[in-house]
């Protein structure tokens, strides 16, 4: 993984002392709430509902074992004890106290970390595949393109101050598991005709009050010219981009204005004065990043199957996980787990300081010290030799951490919502306890098969609700927190923008709404193999919303007939 050189070290730790200085005089009354705003943004520090949040930047979802304790520790220090695991693969702290943030900083910046760009309209942390460098259906490793877009975006003056926040996402594999089409700027790792690298790059995508899936503006951009050409379409952005309504300033909306065609006729404009200049990357400046990512010290074993296993352990509860937990790896005798932070008992993606200890010994232990997070909001150790899949399993199952729920109903995608957001409509973390309470029995979870659902409080879409196969959204309807409800949607290269199936429910409701789509469901699909999201797509939402209403009249029905 990257490790800090002494430019970024000397970087980030003059960046600690200017906002302890900025802290000092705002709490001294010196500094103004408007001045002091700017600058706590610039080191991803929110005022939330009922605290300050600190948003602290994972890289690509990137971490060691070191720099997961110091988490820990910090969390355990200066917080509740926890952590939340967001979509953008970083990790937030809800309950810090203004006043010891700085100290916070100072901590992350002694295991190479920091907060800076997880907030303002500025690029924000850059996202990739949990499973880059080690997937067997990638192309190459994305990670060495993500640390060259971190350090090139890293405190750039001309993109500080854009007209919205910007997010860019990078996947290198047969599926995109960096919902590249609903980012900013989306970037499909390719090769052409002769093997030469280079990039699909697809331009103003994402979701919140306007979603929208992006158009691709360039077929096949050479990895030389990654750096030029996404300066392009950033100054073109920052040049035209709305600044006078927020709801109107994202890159989204410039491109459905002037038209992809007209959009890139400006890039290209801008890009013929550049191309060939100073931020032309050369081979010698990505070898130097690429060293950083090289393989670990990988054994070499005989591969085993995973079927095999479960036959040797039988034990129907690790089989479940194999089957969902466990994920293909590019070296034979090794496989990807995912640690599901879905326990049902607490609010998904949350993770203690106890477990994040422990996770850090099981990297240590079996996964070469090394980790990821998901934008699915879990953890991930890339390099697990398949041999010791049950003893690893042994061990996440006692501390919570083995839900066999993987791409299931019960792996929820879910905002902290209106218990912390002070941007929230409603509650977001009640709504997915609900869900998970209903649909309890694995069995069943099992037999529904593979579905998203995403949960947002707000129109923000945090929670990547229009995604979701079943999206969820908190709405205000006259003071009272109501719940809007999508099906259809997807992520992937064929992503698609949920529809809402009609008018908003009461909190209360949803449980019932959701089982009521999935008996629509499982009463309608041609095969146990077709997914839910494939039936909604071949039947469309009507027969879903017919359900749906009907069996809300007919409760209403049975309320009154019962007084």
């Amino acid at each position: 993984m990257y490790r800090y050189d002494h430019y970024d070290q000397a970087i980030v730790d003059d960046r600690v002392k200017q906002f302890r200085d900025q802290t000092h005089r705002y709490l001294a009354g010196t500094l103004s709430e408007d001045e002091y705003r700017p600058l706590r943004l610039q080191n991803g520090l929110y005022i939330q509902r009922y605290a300050p949040m600190l948003r602290i930047a994972i890289p690509y979802g990137l971490l060691s074992s070191r720099q997961l304790r110091a988490l820990s520790d910090i969390a355990a220090k200066y917080d509740r004890g926890y952590g939340h695991i967001s979509t953008r693969q970083n990790l937030q702290l809800n309950w810090p106290k203004l006043e010891d943030v700085p100290e916070i900083l100072a901590e992350l910046a002694k295991v190479e970390m920091h907060a800076i760009q997880t907030s303002g309209n500025c690029i924000r942390n850059v996202t990739s595949d949990q499973f880059a460098g080690v997937s067997p259906d990638e192309l190459t490793d994305p990670r060495p393109w993500c640390e060259i877009l971190r350090q090139w975006s890293t405190f750039h003056p001309e993109f500080a101050y854009l007209p919205r926040k910007f997010k860019i996402a990078v996947n290198a594999a047969d599926t995109d598991r960096a919902a590249t089409r609903v980012h900013d700027i989306g970037l499909d790792v390719l090769k052409d005709g002769d093997g030469n690298i280079g990039f699909r790059v697809i331009v103003g995508g994402g979701l919140g009050r306007t979603p929208i899936v992006g158009v691709v503006i360039k077929d096949f951009l050479p990895w030389q010219h990654l750096i030029t050409y996404l300066e392009c379409i950033l100054r073109v952005y920052n040049l035209h981009g709305r600044r006078d309504n927020k709801y109107k300033a994202r890159i989204k909306i410039l491109v459905k204005a002037l038209g992809i065609e007209e959009f890139r006729r400006q890039v290209e404009n801008e890009w013929a004065y550049v191309k060939d200049g100073a931020a032309t990357l050369t081979e010698a400046e990505v070898e130097r990043i690429q060293q950083h990512f090289t393989d670990p010290a990988w054994k070499q074993l005989d591969d085993l199957s995973l079927e095999a296993l479960a036959v040797e352990k039988n034990d129907k509860a690790f089989t479940r996980w194999l089957e969902r937990n466990v994920h293909g790896h590019k070296k034979p005798g090794y496989a990807a787990v995912t640690l599901s932070l879905k326990d049902p008992k607490t609010a998904p993606g949350d993770i203690t300081s106890a477990q994040m200890n422990f996770v850090a010994d099981l990297a240590d232990k079996y996964s070469f010290g090394e980790l990821r997070t998901s934008h699915e909001q879990n953890i991930i150790l890339a390099d697990v030799e398949k041999s010791r899949l049950h003893e690893l399993w042994l061990e996440a199952r006692a501390h919570s951490l083995a839900s066999p729920t993987v791409g299931l109903l019960q792996d929820i995608i879910c905002c902290p919502g209106g218990d912390f957001c002070s941007l929230a409509n409603a509650k977001s973390i009640p709504i997915a306890t609900a869900i998970q309470e209903r649909f309890d029995d694995l069995d069943y979870l099992h037999d529904i098969g593979e579905l998203d659902l995403n949960i947002s409080g707000c129109m923000n879409a945090c929670g990547h609700h229009h995604v979701g196969n079943i999206g969820i959204l908190g709405v205000d309807k006259n003071g009272a927190e109501w719940y809007q409800v999508s099906i259809g949607g997807r992520q992937g290269y064929n992503a698609h923008l949920g529809d809402v199936i009609g008018p908003s429910f009461a909190a209360a409701e949803i449980p019932d709404v959701i089982s009521t789509l999935i008996e629509t469901y499982i009463d309608n699909r041609e095969s146990e193999d077709e997914r839910f999201v494939d039936t909604v797509h071949r039947l469309g939402i009507g027969p879903f919303k017919e359900r749906v209403y009907a069996n809300k009249n007919a409760g209403k029905e049975r309320a009154v007939a019962n007084g």
